[in-house]
């Protein structure tokens, strides 16, 4: 600590601030693959010299495939769907209720995670399951906004 003090004359909170903003810069930029010209825009902004910008983009060209490999080697491994079962069940009374209908709609998720096989069985009633697809079909239709494709361009 006193090494950075005293050769360069800069405090320790400013080295690290700056080796945070570096890292955030380029983690994120890696992120997007943002092209070369929108990598420049994006640090003209910051009030730079001419020779630090090329060095940063320079920097960045060399490594952001590199930084891509380790930050989807840090993403956490999700489920992903196998297959799907389903049974609809239907009670047509009991002892106290001679007439009642109580639909039950019973579904077994089965699921691919790190080449295991789970599978997770869930139990709702057809209301809140037609609930479940409705909500499901408008995220399917947010999906087809210019808004969403455009943000799932840049994440490419």
């Amino acid at each position: 600590c006193s090494f950075f003090e005293g050769k360069l004359n800069v405090s320790v909170d400013t080295i690290q601030h700056g080796v945070e903003g570096l890292s955030y810069l380029l983690t994120e930029s890696s992120k997007l693959m943002i092209s070369e010209i929108d990598f420049q825009d994006s640090i003209h902004v910051l009030g730079f010299s001419d020779e630090l910008n090329q060095l940063l983009l320079q920097l960045y060209l060399d490594n952001r495939k590199e930084i891509r490999s380790i930050l989807s080697e840090l993403a956490p491994r999700l489920p992903s769907y196998h297959s799907l079962e389903w049974r609809l069940d239907v009670q047509l009374a009991s002892r106290s209720l001679r007439q009642q209908i109580k639909p039950a709609v019973t579904i077994k998720l089965h699921l691919n995670q790190n080449e295991d096989q789970t599978a997770q069985v869930l139990q709702t009633d057809p209301s809140t399951l037609l609930h479940l697809i409705q909500q499901l079909e408008q995220a399917l239709g947010e999906m087809k906004t210019n808004h969403c494709r455009r943000i799932v361009r840049n994440m490419k």
